[in-house]
């Protein structure tokens, strides 16, 4: 008789008979039964000792190039709206819009970076903290999980037979991965990195806030100098909201627009306070 120890490709018919047989055939059968429950209410299957938190997608709702993106447009506004101000009271302190402006921008970075790096952290302890507890249930309640694992298959839309079948190969391949990828969205070996993100969020902020910079002290013109900062910002604004709307999936006009409105807004508000105590101070 052949020995198929080795076989690098075993018969799925054999693999799921020695699942059934390890786990037993009236705990399959009440596995399937409690599946029913599961497909229809994915939160049923679990006793009343282990009640289940998982509301879906939890890994990967901030992640590090948006947080770029985000950080990039935070960079522009507010550093536009400082050496605007400063500018409307006289456009030609050149030595004043530059020091307001490398300190807003310091200060914007490292702050946008500290916010990044705690709020990925949270996020980050809450997954690892999910993961724990997902490990505990598998060794706790393994006939539950797998009824669970089966029941969340089927509410996709498989049969009883495929979600079963499926269950059984994932379960023997890895059990937690396979709970954490269908209930949570999450995979233990790429967790959110709050380093990554924090460093993504502080050079966007720097990269945005040296725009309006720039565009300040290169104009020669003292008189020219807030029109010309305008324009700079304006454009970077529609820029930053086409590469947004293109990482979201979502329509570029509204999301140009609102970064516009916004922005323009922005400005023109600092520009009127540096105006009204340009004059009050003169």
């Amino acid at each position: 008789m052949a020995d198929n120890s080795h076989d690098p490709h075993p018969d799925p018919e054999a693999e799921r008979a020695d699942e059934v047989a390890r786990i037993g055939p009236q705990e399959e059968a009440e596995a399937a039964e409690e599946s029913d429950l599961v497909a229809q209410s994915p939160v049923a299957a679990h006793p009343a000792g282990a009640p289940e938190p998982h509301t879906g997608d939890v890994a990967g709702k901030l992640n590090w190039l948006r947080a770029g993106v985000l950080g990039a447009n935070d960079g522009i506004v507010s550093t536009a709206g400082l050496v605007v101000g400063v500018a409307a009271v006289n456009p030609g302190a050149t030595s004043a819009i530059m020091v307001a402006g490398i300190a807003g921008l310091v200060s914007g970075a490292v702050s946008m970076a500290l916010g990044e790096y705690v709020s990925v952290s949270t996020q980050r302890d809450t997954e690892k903290a999910l993961i724990a507890k997902e490990t505990y249930e598998l060794e706790t309640f393994p006939d539950q999980e797998f009824a669970e694992l089966v029941g969340l298959y089927r509410h996709q839309g498989l049969s009883k037979e495929t979600a079963t079948r499926v269950a059984h190969e994932l379960t023997a391949h890895d059990a937690l991965g396979s709970h954490l990828h269908i209930e949570l969205g999450i995979n233990e070996d790429q967790l959110t990195n709050p380093w990554q993100a924090a460093m993504a969020s502080a050079i966007a902020f720097t990269v945005g806030a040296v725009l309006p910079i720039l565009a300040m002290l290169l104009t020669p013109v003292p008189m020219a100098r807030i029109p010309v900062t305008f324009g700079v910002v304006l454009v970077a604004l529609a820029r930053t909201g086409v590469v947004s709307a293109r990482l979201g999936g979502a329509r570029k006009g509204p999301a140009v627009v609102r970064l516009l409105v916004g922005g323009g807004l922005g400005m023109a508000i600092t520009y009127g306070i540096g105006t009204l105590l340009g004059v009050s101070g003169g």
